[in-house]
């Protein structure tokens, strides 16, 4: 085996192929910073060159793209605390609030390194581990898959928040957005109002980019200023090492979660990176600071979605199916090459597969070092006023939203979805768990629907399916240990009166907790109906969601009038900078990309952020042209004017 690692290794250092490797590599990076398009659209556009090189460069490239999605798109969940995959969320909560405290640089630093080690971790994985990893792939069945999606689930619910009943509400809430759309088990549409641009449910770029990119934007414009109103020191990139050192052995830990994550199709980073999360909160003993910017969520985060998103190729080259949609395209490419994945294609094409470790592993070093070198000078970005980053920013996620189906639908949805995320954050309610929600919906359902089909309910019983729920099952009873403790344990006079303080005055509910508790009981209250004329299969995955999340909703709606508070000043203003962001997406429609487009410029760069008039019209001129382009690369029109017919 040696010599044939020289030998990939030798025809990886052929310039041709190398130069390959790192064109894939900055492709990566730049789609992994922009919001909803990432590592799918990377590989997407990289997909019609690949077929003019030889087999090595053409999957090399491909393999440069996927294995540093994970690392730039650290920078957009950080800076602007929009991730670019579900698998990014902790990153984004935990880091996003590190960059307005002024801690952006150590931020990034920490996250560039995990996933470094990430990838290094998946890359020894597919060293080593393919040859053995069949039969422990092949020992998890429907059962056992099941849990493990439905343990990430959990994890995302209950890591993140004060609110228990908050975080399971939100995630039911994301499981009902999941199977909006076609049923896997039956012929059968669900909850699509009749419209054809639902038949096919929700968008997972839209998703991500409404609850979190949209909501952060509408908040941040509102506010003004920069992302983060404390300076930044440029050399604050040293800490990110010291924090890395400190937390090397959690990082390494979590890279182990990501690998085993990775060997599940179609759950993947989104559980594993959630369940990686939650061993970095039940590790650490002063847990007050997760959810505002605690260090170890990101070392965490990030060491397991990059292990994952390596690992996914192990279940790819085994079984020829794929971990991810961009497993799903370099799958694609490998047939196209002639090569038939498969539990003997380690021994077919052993120059092959070390082609794809060295590739990979050579990508994770060189992509955290082109990112640490740049994160001085991003960094500085948070200090810019966020209007002038808000402009492409905004057009950028319209963008990334309109290539689900390049109708006017996307754009609407985005908004839409926007404004429930909004409402979401301003209501306490996680907007996590919703996400995590909505991606494993679907792997779920399959799951669950193949589970009952062949076992029945006697798969509770099963030993691997008891294991995995003793991630679950044991945290809930070691928690309720230590309340029935405490409770019992002798008070001094200051905690009983405190306690007695509390219990006098509870937390406030803004309107927000109220209207959005109201609209989601709504919601599920006519969901419910609307599943007795769905075929009994059908029905299984929606009552999943709705059973549980019916009576949350109810009781946070009670609990919300009983503790309803007025407006708050801030949020008039982002309610109609909200308004504003709708009535750009009804222009669109209404007038075309082009005329909307330069007034939402306009009112951007010169109402908002204030520029000079010159200096705004050059800087909207250049962003203007930027978006074209990116309609000509990605091979899409931009959206016409229902009136105008213009683009």
């Amino acid at each position: 085996m040696p010599e044939h690692a020289l030998t990939a290794l030798e025809a990886l250092f052929d310039p041709m192929r190398l130069g390959a490797l790192l064109a894939g590599m900055l492709v990566g990076m730049v789609f992994g910073m922009l919001p909803g398009l990432g590592g799918v659209a990377a590989v997407s556009i990289l997909l019609p060159f690949v077929y003019y090189m030889d087999d090595y460069s053409g999957l090399a490239m491909l393999l440069g793209a996927v294995s540093v999605v994970y690392t730039s798109d650290t920078i957009t969940s950080v800076l602007i605390g929009a991730p670019g995959s579900p698998a990014s969320a902790p990153t984004a909560i935990e880091g996003h609030a590190l960059a307005k405290q002024g801690e952006a640089a150590r931020a990034l630093g920490v996250g560039f390194l995990a996933s470094m080690v990430g990838g290094l971790m998946g890359a020894l994985v597919l060293l080593v581990a393919i040859p053995v990893a069949g039969p422990i792939v092949l020992m998890l069945s429907t059962p056992e898959l099941f849990m493990f999606a439905l343990v990430g689930l959990v994890f995302a619910s209950s890591m993140i928040g004060d609110d228990l009943a908050k975080g399971l509400a939100a995630a039911c809430l994301g499981l009902f957005l999941g199977v909006v759309g076609p049923a896997s088990a039956a012929a059968d549409f669900r909850f699509t109002f009749g419209q054809v641009y639902l038949l096919d449910g929700f968008s997972l770029t839209i998703v991500a980019l409404g609850l979190f990119g949209v909501a952060e934007a509408v908040s941040m414009l509102a506010a003004g200023g920069g992302i983060s109103h404390t300076p930044i020191t440029v050399g604050a990139w040293g800490e990110g090492f010291r924090d890395f050192w400190k937390n090397r052995w959690l990082v390494l830990r979590a890279s182990i979660i990501g690998v085993f994550g990775g060997f599940v199709p179609a759950v993947g980073a989104s559980a594993s990176t959630w369940v990686a999360y939650g061993h970095a909160i039940r590790s650490t003993r002063d847990k007050s600071r997760f959810g505002r910017g605690e260090i170890r969520g990101i070392a965490a985060s990030e060491g397991a979605n990059n292990a994952t998103v390596i690992a996914d190729l192990v279940p790819t080259l085994l079984f020829s199916v794929p971990g991810g949609p961009a497993a799903a395209i370099f799958l694609g490419a490998l047939f196209s090459f002639g090569y038939y994945p498969g539990p003997r294609m380690i021994t077919q094409n052993p120059d092959l597969m070390y082609l794809i470790v060295w590739s990979v592993a050579l990508s994770s070093v060189v992509g955290a070092a082109i990112c640490f070198a740049i994160t001085p000078a991003l960094a500085r970005l948070t200090r810019i006023p966020f209007a002038i980053i808000a402009a492409p920013l905004v057009l950028i996620m319209v963008v990334g939203a309109y290539q689900a189906t390049s109708t006017m639908g996307d754009i609407f949805m985005l908004f839409a979805l926007g404004a429930l995320g909004w409402l979401m954050k301003h209501a306490g309610w996680p907007r996590a768990p919703a996400l995590v929600g909505f991606v494993l919906a679907k792997p779920m359902e399959q799951y669950f629907w193949l589970t009952n089909q062949i076992h029945g309910w006697s798969w509770l019983g099963r030993p691997g399916v008891l294991v995995i729920a003793s991630f679950i099952v044991i945290p809930m009873l070691l928690g309720l240990w230590r309340r029935v403790a405490a409770a019992r344990r002798p008070k001094g006079a200051a905690a009983a009166k405190a306690e007695a303080a509390q219990a006098a005055a509870p937390p406030r509910e803004t309107p927000a907790a109220l209207a959005l508790a109201a609209l989601v009981s709504v919601a599920f209250v006519w969901a419910l109906w609307e599943t007795t004329t769905f075929n009994a299969s059908s029905r299984l995955m929606p009552l999943l969601a709705l059973v549980p999340g019916l009576p949350l909703a109810l009781w946070l709606v009670l609990r919300a009038a009983r503790r309803r508070a007025p407006f708050e000043k801030g949020e008039v203003g982002e309610i109609a900078i909200l308004l504003a962001l709708v009535a750009y997406a009804a222009a669109l429609w209404a007038v075309g990309f082009t005329l909307s487009t330069l007034t939402l410029l306009a009112w951007m760069l010169l109402a908002r952020a204030r520029m000079k008039p010159l200096a705004g019209c050059a800087y909207g001129a250049a962003v203007f042209a930027v978006v074209w382009l990116l309609f000509d690369v990605l091979r899409g029109d931009a959206p016409a004017g229902a009136f105008t017919g213009l683009g």
